[in-house]
């Protein structure tokens, strides 16, 4: 039978959490799957300062209550966690608000197309030529035909 270390399980969910919430900002592209995969990190660093203050057999940093003398859980990184879960939960209001806001103007939370759309919009209001796309080839358009090398052979030996 396999014994399992909860406080193992625990900090590997932690690290677990993190990683996932990592992966989620950087692999996705719209702005409400990015703000949860925030919140999912987020949740992985609140278990792992949890963590890091849990001592095995104590008892809770409550006066009055338990045994004199006996051992208390670091009760810092509790109150550092509620802080955090706070100040958290009001950034997480703050960006779901913005996100409304960016939704109603653009009509949009993908990052590739809402970014299209701000700068044809910047553009506008500043009067200038809307950018064109970096991948685009620099000329007039349409392009003039390149000569196949055989029409190039051909050319020079007739001239």
């Amino acid at each position: 039978m396999i014994a399992f270390d909860v406080v193992a399980i625990l900090y590997v969910g932690a690290i677990g959490l993190v990683a996932i919430g990592a992966v989620g900002l950087v692999m996705s592209n719209h702005l409400f799957r990015m703000l949860l995969a925030l919140v999912i990190a987020e949740s992985g660093a609140n278990l792992f300062l949890v963590l890091a203050g849990y001592r095995a057999g104590s008892i809770a940093p409550i006066v009055g209550y338990g045994i004199p003398g006996a051992p208390m859980v670091d009760p810092i990184p509790q109150v550092l966690v509620l802080t955090a879960i706070v100040i958290g939960v009001g950034v997480q209001a703050l960006a779901v608000a913005l996100l409304v806001r960016v939704y109603r103007a653009y009509g949009t939370l993908d990052m590739a197309e809402l970014r299209t759309r701000m700068e044809l919009d910047i553009a506008a209001a500043a009067g200038i030529e809307p950018p064109r796309s970096l991948h685009a080839p620099a000329g007039e358009r349409p392009l003039p035909p390149v000569p196949s090398p055989a029409a190039a052979m051909a050319r020079e030996a007739r001239g």
